[in-house]
C-alpha cells in the first residue's frame, strides 16, 4: 500500500505563502487606495478562504459518514491532494476486504469439502462454524444452531463427558445418537486460548472391517485349540510312556511338544485379545492389587526358576475397581517379559504405589533394554525389537498388545522408559477414578526370590 501520510511541509509552505501573497497586495493596496480599501481586501479574501475550509471540512465529514469510492468530493491546493490520497486509501482497502472474503470463501468451500467434520468452538462450547460433514454426522445446523453450545444439541454422553473432560490426547470413538448406524471418531484440537476444532470422521467401514477381522481371529483360534489340544495330548502320551523312541525321536518330541506349547500360548493371547476389543463392558469388581501382584511375583519366579533376583515393593495397599482377570494378565505379562529379557543374575523390580493421586505398578529389571526407535511400537501386535527374539524366549509378540488393551478398558496409560545393556522400565498409570485407597493405612514390604 502507498504512502499516503501529508507531509507538514506541504501544508505549511503553501499557507505561508498565500499569506505572504495576501500581505503584499494589502501593502500595494494601502499605498494605492489607502489602509481602508487594503483591510477590507485582506478580510473579504481571509472570509472566502476560511468559507472553502468549511466547505470541504464539511464535504470530507458526509462523506466519513457514509464512505464510498464513487462519492469522494474533489478539490483543489491541498484539499485535491487530501480527496486523492483518500481515494487511493479507499481503493486499496476494497481490493484487500475483497481479496480477503474470497480467500475466506475459498477456505471455507476447502473445509467443507473435506470428508471430514470440522466444528469451530469457543470456551464454553459454543458453536462458531461447522461444515456440512460435521452437519451430517451431528444432526446439528450452522444456519440454526449458530452460538448454541454443542453439549446441548447433541446430548451423547461419551461426547459430552469427551469434549469437557479437558483430557483430548486420545479420540473418541462412538455410536452417534443422531445416526445410530454410523461409528464416529472425533478428536479435540484446542488451537487458542478460548477456542477449539472438533474434528470428526466416520470410522464405520473400518470398523466394520475390523470387527471382522476380529471375528475371523477369534473363530480360527477356537477351531485350532481343539485339534491341537488332541496333538497336546498324544505327544505328552509318547513323552510318557515306556516306549524305547531313542534320543533322535525322543528329541524330536520334545521339539514338537515345546512348539505346541508356543501355539497354544499363542492361542490363547490370540482369544483373550478377541475378548478384550470386543464392545462388552469390564466386569468391575474390587482388587486387592496387593494380592494381585504378589500373584504375579510367584508366577515370575516360577518363570525364573532361581535365577533372577526379584523384588515386590507394594507401598500402597489400594484396592482397584477393575477386571481382575485383566489386570492380572496385564501385570503378568510385563513381569513375564522382564524375566525372558533379563539375563541370569539380573534384578526384577515389581512396585504397586501411589503418586500424584494416581496408582502406579511398575515393573523395572536389569535387562538388554530396547533401542529408543522401537518403544513407539512396542505395543503392536507381532512387533519384534530383532528377529527371532520373542521365538528364542518362548514370547508370542502379543503381551504388551493385551497390555495396552486391558489399560484402555480400565482407562490406563502405558509409560516405557529403556536403555540398551542397562535394563527397562514399564510404569501402569490407574485414574484415581478407578482406585479404592485402603482404610488400613500404608504399608510396605519387599519379598526377594525364594522368600515370604
Amino acid at each position: 500500500m502507498p504512502d499516503l501520510a501529508l507531509r507538514p511541509w506541504r501544508i505549511v509552505l503553501p499557507a505561508i505563502a498565500g499569506l505572504c501573497a495576501l500581505a503584499l497586495l494589502c501593502a500595494f493596496l494601502a499605498r494605492v487606495f489607502g489602509a481602508e480599501v487594503a483591510l477590507a481586501v485582506a478580510a473579504g479574501v481571509l472570509v472566502a478562504l476560511y468559507a472553502v475550509q468549511l466547505y470541504y471540512l464539511g464535504a470530507l465529514g458526509s462523506w466519513l459518514g457514509r464512505p464510498a469510492l464513487d462519492g469522494i468530493p474533489g478539490g483543489f491546493g491541498v484539499w485535491a491532494d487530501v480527496f486523492a490520497r483518500l481515494h487511493r486509501w479507499h481503493r486499496d482497502s476494497e481490493i484487500g476486504r475483497r481479496r480477503l472474503i474470497d480467500n475466506e470463501e475459498r477456505f471455507r468451500r476447502t473445509i467443507s469439502a473435506l470428508p471430514d467434520g470440522i466444528i469451530l468452538v469457543d470456551v464454553s462450547m459454543q458453536i462458531e462454524w461447522c461444515n456440512p460433514v460435521a452437519e451430517r454426522h451431528l444432526g446439528i445446523s450452522l444456519k440454526s444452531d449458530y452460538g448454541l453450545r454443542l453439549t446441548n444439541l447433541v446430548r451423547d454422553p461419551q461426547l459430552v463427558a469427551h469434549v469437557t473432560g479437558g483430557d483430548y490426547s486420545r479420540e473418541l470413538i462412538f455410536r452417534p445418537m443422531a445416526r445410530p448406524s454410523a461409528v464416529l471418531s472425533l478428536d479435540v484440537i484446542p488451537f487458542e486460548p478460548a477456542r477449539s476444532i472438533i474434528i470428526t470422521r466416520d470410522v464405520t467401514q473400518s470398523e466394520r472391517v475390523d470387527a471382522m477381522r476380529r471375528d475371523f481371529v477369534a473363530n480360527v483360534s477356537h477351531e485350532l485349540r481343539t485339534p491341537l489340544t488332541v496333538i497336546k495330548g498324544f505327544l505328552e502320551s509318547f513323552a510318557d510312556s515306556d516306549l524305547d523312541l531313542g534320543p533322535v525321536r525322543r528329541n524330536h518330541l520334545q521339539l514338537m511338544m515345546e512348539q505346541a506349547d508356543r501355539m497354544h500360548r499363542l492361542i490363547e493371547d490370540l482369544l483373550m485379545l478377541s475378548r478384550l476389543e470386543s464392545e462388552a463392558p469390564v466386569q468391575a469388581e474390587d482388587i486387592d492389587v496387593g494380592q494381585l501382584v504378589r500373584e504375579v511375583a510367584d508366577e515370575a519366579r516360577t518363570l525364573s526358576a532361581g535365577r533372577h533376583r526379584i523384588i515386590v515393593d507394594i507401598e500402597t495397599p489400594w484396592h482397584v475397581r477393575g477386571s481382575r482377570d485383566e489386570l492380572r494378565s496385564a501385570f503378568g505379562n510385563l513381569a513375564i517379559n522382564a524375566v525372558r529379557y533379563t539375563p541370569d543374575g539380573g534384578t526384577v523390580r515389581l512396585r504397586w504405589a501411589e503418586a500424584a493421586g494416581r496408582a502406579m505398578f511398575e515393573v523395572a529389571d536389569s535387562g538388554i533394554g530396547i533401542a529408543p526407535e522401537h518403544i513407539p511400537r512396542l505395543t503392536e501386535r507381532f512387533y519384534r525389537v530383532e528377529k527371532g527374539r520373542s521365538r528364542g524366549t518362548g514370547g508370542t509378540g502379543l503381551g504388551l498388545a493385551i497390555v495396552k488393551h486391558v489399560l484402555l478398558r480400565h482407562d490406563g496409560r502405558l509409560e516405557i522408559e529403556s536403555q540398551v545393556g542397562r535394563g527397562s522400565r514399564f510404569i501402569v498409570w490407574l485414574p484415581a477414578s478407578h482406585t479404592l485407597p485402603d482404610a488400613g493405612g500404608a504399608m510396605s514390604c519387599s519379598l526377594l526370590n525364594g522368600g515370604g
